[in-house]
Order: structure tokens, then sequence, then C-alpha cells
């Protein structure tokens, strides 16, 4: 469908292909903080029904059928495109916010401590 790549696409250039969707067809004045944060949380409801109530001996079969692949790939996009929305909304730096998060994250699960665990004891 398109020739974008994730090593060649920025944030800012995804950032403004959905600004000038959303502009298109003026929803801005839909996009405030609230109705975004919803859609972003109705969107990956959506993502994780797709995963619902498969197995874990499923997932690699899954993983391999284009159609489920197909289905996760469209959801996944709409949860991004409404973060993305969220973020011109809110002129929020998404690489900056990342990377400080990852950072903050860093400081707080030091690898020596969390290494093949997932919660503090």
């Amino acid at each position: 469908m398109s020739n974008y790549s994730d090593d060649k696409t920025t944030v800012v250039l995804l950032k403004q292909k959905v600004k000038g969707f959303v502009d298109e067809r003026e929803w801005g004045k839909f996009h405030n903080p609230k109705n975004l944060s919803t859609s972003i949380a109705i969107e990956a409801s959506e993502l994780m029904e797709l995963f619902q109530w498969v197995s874990e001996n499923e997932l690699e079969t899954l993983s391999k059928d284009k159609d489920h692949i197909a289905k996760v790939e469209a959801e996944l996009a709409d949860v991004i495109i409404y973060c993305l929305s969220l973020a011109n909304t809110t002129n929020i730096d998404i690489s900056k916010a990342v990377i400080n998060k990852i950072e903050r994250n860093t400081i707080k699960y030091p690898a020596d401590e969390f290494r093949g665990i997932y919660k503090k004891s």
C-alpha cells in the first residue's frame, strides 16, 4: 500500500500525516485529551480482543496466520494513530517522552534486580 517503513519514517512525519488526516475532516474539534485517551483505550481493547481466549499453545500458530496478523496490524495502527493525535493535541514530543520514560524505568527497574522477572518482590 505504501513505501513507508520503520527504518525510513520519522515520528514527525507520522504526526504530520495524522494531523493532515484529522484537519482534512475538521475533526480537531473532537480531539481533546479526554476523547483521544478514551479512543486509545477502546482501540487497545479491540487489539486485546484478537487474543482473547487464545491459549499459549495457539499463539505460535496465530503469529503465522496472515489474516490474524493483518487484523493485529490494523488495530495496532488505530492505537498508534490515536496516540499520535493525543501527542499532537497536547504538544508532546513523543521521542523525548519515550526516552525520558525509559531512563526513569532504568532507575526504577535495575536490570540486575529485574532480569527475568516482571514484578517487585
